[in-house]
């Protein structure tokens, strides 16, 4: 499906919340949802959805409704979760060993090659099914398989460095951890920071916005 429009990136980050809820109804035996419905169950209202769905052209048929099926293929065709990328680990610390040991990269998109760690007694060692290699041998394999993205749980005060040179050998986006913002969308790479304690430090505000209205 083609874009209509220059699309919005609250756009693009609403998109992989519309194909999780897609793939459940799918997995509930779900064959069509209006926009009512879906909104009901996201918390969103129907136009909202109607919205974001037309800056791709639309995919539903008034009065019928969104086809589970067809709307599954097609926002995993615009989130590119069936163009074959490729991404490596760096970092095999506790929070990159819990990504190894329990994420499913490749129901986002990735096929994880493997994970590098500058601890020669880490080298070697396997988790998830994952090889952590040591880190001194990344540049070859840049240069042999050419991962198209990194995960990063590496320590902050290294990210800033090391993001730039895994641009400089073609690496084209991040997935960040490390706590230290990393811009490098003027090199035309873009980087998704992950700060977990933003999330949780929302909820401590919610819930104490909730406290003060009692």
């Amino acid at each position: 499906m083609e874009r209509k429009q220059e699309v919005s990136k609250a756009v693009i980050q609403r998109l992989p919340r519309y194909y999780r809820n897609i793939c459940e109804l799918k997995a509930e035996g779900v064959q069509r949802i209006s926009s009512r419905s879906l909104a009901e169950r996201m918390g969103l209202t129907a136009s909202q959805i109607r919205q974001d769905f037309n800056c791709f052209g639309g995919f539903g048929q008034q009065g019928y409704g969104y086809n589970i099926d067809k709307l599954q293929e097609e926002l995993g065709a615009i989130l590119g979760l069936r163009a074959g990328r490729t991404a490596i680990l760096l970092g095999a610390g506790n929070l990159g060993r819990a990504l190894l040991n329990n994420f499913d990269f490749a129901a986002s998109g990735f096929r994880l090659l493997c994970a590098f760690d500058a601890d020669p007694a880490l080298t070697g060692k396997t988790f998830g099914g994952y090889e952590v290699r040591d880190s001194s041998t990344l540049d070859a394999f840049l240069e042999a398989h050419h991962p198209d993205a990194a995960v990063l749980t590496i320590p902050r005060g290294n990210a800033p460095a090391i993001a730039r040179s895994l641009v400089d050998r073609g690496v084209r986006g991040l997935w960040n951890f490390t706590g230290e913002d990393l811009h490098l969308e003027g090199l035309g790479v873009p980087v998704e920071n992950v700060h977990l304690s933003d999330s949780l430090m929302t909820l401590c505000h919610l819930i104490g916005t909730d406290t003060a209205e009692e």
